[in-house]
Protein backbone atom coordinates (compact mmCIF):
# COMPACT_ATOMS: atom_id res chain seq x y z
CA UNK A 1 0.00 0.00 0.00
CA UNK A 2 1.50 3.04 -0.64
CA UNK A 3 0.66 6.42 1.41
CA UNK A 4 -1.96 7.38 -0.49
CA UNK A 5 -3.74 3.72 0.29
CA UNK A 6 -3.47 0.95 -2.66
CA UNK A 7 -0.91 0.87 -5.39
CA UNK A 8 -1.48 -0.10 -8.81
CA UNK A 9 -1.35 -4.14 -8.10
CA UNK A 10 -1.71 -4.90 -4.71
CA UNK A 11 -4.64 -7.18 -3.61
CA UNK A 12 -8.36 -6.01 -2.77
CA UNK A 13 -8.81 -5.39 1.23
CA UNK A 14 -11.47 -7.84 2.41
CA UNK A 15 -13.84 -6.54 4.13
CA UNK A 16 -17.41 -7.03 4.77
CA UNK A 17 -20.29 -4.26 4.29
CA UNK A 18 -24.11 -4.28 4.47
CA UNK A 19 -25.64 -2.85 1.72
CA UNK A 20 -29.01 -0.94 1.09
CA UNK A 21 -30.73 -4.10 -0.75
CA UNK A 22 -30.15 -5.61 3.11
CA UNK A 23 -27.32 -7.97 2.25
CA UNK A 24 -24.11 -8.22 3.52
CA UNK A 25 -21.48 -7.70 0.73
CA UNK A 26 -17.65 -8.76 0.55
CA UNK A 27 -15.01 -7.01 -0.82
CA UNK A 28 -11.32 -8.46 -1.81
CA UNK A 29 -13.35 -11.72 -1.83
CA UNK A 30 -12.29 -14.39 -4.76
CA UNK A 31 -15.29 -14.68 -6.93
CA UNK A 32 -16.44 -15.88 -10.17
CA UNK A 33 -16.20 -12.13 -11.59
CA UNK A 34 -13.72 -11.11 -14.59
CA UNK A 35 -12.83 -7.59 -12.73
CA UNK A 36 -14.42 -5.68 -10.37
CA UNK A 37 -14.92 -1.91 -10.11
CA UNK A 38 -15.20 -0.33 -6.47
CA UNK A 39 -16.37 3.02 -6.76
CA UNK A 40 -17.16 5.71 -3.72
CA UNK A 41 -19.94 7.91 -3.98
CA UNK A 42 -22.30 9.77 -1.46
CA UNK A 43 -26.03 11.11 -1.26
CA UNK A 44 -25.43 14.84 -1.24
CA UNK A 45 -21.90 15.89 -3.47
CA UNK A 46 -22.64 17.34 -6.76
CA UNK A 47 -19.66 15.40 -8.69
CA UNK A 48 -20.77 12.47 -7.31
CA UNK A 49 -24.19 12.56 -8.48
CA UNK A 50 -23.35 14.53 -11.63
CA UNK A 51 -21.26 10.93 -12.61
CA UNK A 52 -23.62 9.06 -11.23
CA UNK A 53 -25.85 8.13 -14.08
CA UNK A 54 -22.43 7.45 -16.00
CA UNK A 55 -21.42 4.90 -13.35
CA UNK A 56 -24.62 2.71 -13.61
CA UNK A 57 -24.44 2.92 -17.61
CA UNK A 58 -20.92 1.28 -16.95
CA UNK A 59 -22.42 -1.56 -14.39
CA UNK A 60 -25.16 -2.38 -16.80
CA UNK A 61 -22.97 -2.35 -19.41
CA UNK A 62 -20.69 -4.46 -18.28
CA UNK A 63 -22.51 -6.85 -16.29
CA UNK A 64 -22.70 -9.66 -19.04
CA UNK A 65 -19.11 -9.76 -19.52
CA UNK A 66 -18.51 -10.77 -15.78
CA UNK A 67 -17.58 -7.41 -14.46
CA UNK A 68 -19.23 -7.01 -10.84
CA UNK A 69 -19.19 -2.96 -10.01
CA UNK A 70 -19.59 -1.87 -6.33
CA UNK A 71 -20.53 1.78 -4.41
CA UNK A 72 -19.46 2.36 -1.13
CA UNK A 73 -20.55 5.46 1.09
CA UNK A 74 -18.15 6.01 4.01
CA UNK A 75 -19.21 10.00 4.68
CA UNK A 76 -19.53 10.30 8.72
CA UNK A 77 -23.48 10.47 8.61
CA UNK A 78 -23.47 12.01 11.94
CA UNK A 79 -22.30 15.28 10.39
CA UNK A 80 -23.77 14.78 7.15
CA UNK A 81 -27.54 12.79 7.80
CA UNK A 82 -28.06 12.79 3.68
CA UNK A 83 -25.22 10.17 3.66
CA UNK A 84 -26.66 8.16 6.86
CA UNK A 85 -27.48 4.64 5.92
CA UNK A 86 -30.92 5.11 5.87
CA UNK A 87 -30.94 8.00 3.50
CA UNK A 88 -29.07 5.39 1.54
CA UNK A 89 -31.44 2.98 1.19
CA UNK A 90 -34.25 5.75 0.70
CA UNK A 91 -32.52 7.15 -2.23
CA UNK A 92 -32.40 3.87 -3.88
CA UNK A 93 -35.55 3.00 -3.75
CA UNK A 94 -36.79 6.48 -4.73
CA UNK A 95 -34.54 6.08 -7.81
CA UNK A 96 -36.34 2.76 -8.65
CA UNK A 97 -32.63 0.56 -7.11
CA UNK A 98 -29.44 0.42 -8.89
CA UNK A 99 -28.12 -1.73 -10.67
CA UNK A 100 -24.91 -2.44 -8.29
CA UNK A 101 -25.00 -2.78 -4.60
CA UNK A 102 -24.75 0.50 -2.64
CA UNK A 103 -22.99 0.07 0.75
CA UNK A 104 -22.56 1.76 4.03
CA UNK A 105 -19.04 1.95 5.08
CA UNK A 106 -19.88 3.29 8.55
CA UNK A 107 -16.55 2.64 10.46
CA UNK A 108 -14.56 4.09 7.29
CA UNK A 109 -12.10 1.09 7.95
CA UNK A 110 -12.64 0.21 3.83
CA UNK A 111 -12.12 3.85 2.86
CA UNK A 112 -8.96 3.81 4.82
CA UNK A 113 -7.81 0.34 3.67
CA UNK A 114 -8.16 1.99 -0.01
CA UNK A 115 -7.18 5.11 0.58
CA UNK A 116 -10.20 6.48 -1.38
CA UNK A 117 -10.06 10.19 -0.86
CA UNK A 118 -12.62 11.58 -3.21
CA UNK A 119 -16.49 10.85 -4.24
CA UNK A 120 -16.38 9.90 -6.59
CA UNK A 121 -13.36 7.72 -6.78
CA UNK A 122 -12.93 4.47 -8.86
CA UNK A 123 -10.86 1.40 -8.21
CA UNK A 124 -10.79 -1.51 -10.99
CA UNK A 125 -9.57 -4.94 -10.06
CA UNK A 126 -8.84 -7.90 -12.58
CA UNK A 127 -9.67 -11.23 -12.06
CA UNK A 128 -6.87 -11.60 -9.17
CA UNK A 129 -8.80 -8.96 -7.19
CA UNK A 130 -5.31 -6.84 -8.03
CA UNK A 131 -5.43 -3.36 -8.74
CA UNK A 132 -5.38 -2.11 -12.15
CA UNK A 133 -6.78 1.68 -12.36
CA UNK A 134 -7.70 4.08 -9.54
CA UNK A 135 -9.17 7.48 -9.97
CA UNK A 136 -11.83 9.76 -11.85
CA UNK A 137 -14.73 7.79 -14.09
CA UNK A 138 -13.65 10.45 -16.53
CA UNK A 139 -12.02 13.54 -17.89
CA UNK A 140 -15.25 15.89 -16.56
CA UNK A 141 -17.76 15.53 -14.41
CA UNK A 142 -19.90 18.50 -15.95
CA UNK A 143 -19.70 16.65 -19.35
CA UNK A 144 -22.32 12.98 -20.06
CA UNK A 145 -20.57 12.69 -23.02
CA UNK A 146 -17.46 11.63 -21.18
CA UNK A 147 -19.41 8.39 -20.74
CA UNK A 148 -16.54 7.25 -18.25
CA UNK A 149 -14.26 7.06 -20.66
CA UNK A 150 -11.58 6.49 -18.28
CA UNK A 151 -13.31 3.83 -16.41
CA UNK A 152 -14.60 1.72 -19.73
CA UNK A 153 -10.84 1.78 -21.11
CA UNK A 154 -9.05 0.25 -18.18
CA UNK A 155 -11.85 -2.32 -18.30
CA UNK A 156 -11.51 -3.25 -21.44
CA UNK A 157 -7.51 -3.45 -20.95
CA UNK A 158 -8.44 -5.46 -17.89
CA UNK A 159 -10.89 -7.80 -19.93
CA UNK A 160 -8.23 -7.74 -22.64
CA UNK A 161 -5.27 -9.03 -20.33
CA UNK A 162 -3.90 -6.02 -20.22
CA UNK A 163 -2.67 -3.11 -18.49
CA UNK A 164 -4.64 0.43 -17.93
CA UNK A 165 -2.79 3.42 -19.39
CA UNK A 166 -2.79 5.66 -17.85
CA UNK A 167 -3.21 3.24 -14.60
CA UNK A 168 -4.39 6.12 -12.33
CA UNK A 169 -6.02 9.55 -12.58
CA UNK A 170 -6.61 12.30 -10.34
CA UNK A 171 -9.88 11.79 -8.52
CA UNK A 172 -12.28 15.15 -8.84
CA UNK A 173 -14.82 15.91 -6.28
CA UNK A 174 -16.01 16.26 -2.53
CA UNK A 175 -13.59 14.63 -0.31
CA UNK A 176 -14.40 11.58 2.14
CA UNK A 177 -16.46 13.15 5.34
CA UNK A 178 -13.77 11.78 7.89
CA UNK A 179 -15.15 11.44 11.41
Amino acid sequence: MSENGMAIGDKAPALTLPGTDGAQHDLGVDDASTATVVYWTCNHCPYALAWQDRLHDVARDYSSRGVRVIAINSNDAGRYPADSFDAMVGRVEREGGWPHPYLHDESQAAARAFGARRTPEVFVFDRDLRLRYRGAPDADYDDPAEDAAWLRAALEAVLGGGRPDPAETEPVGCGVKWK
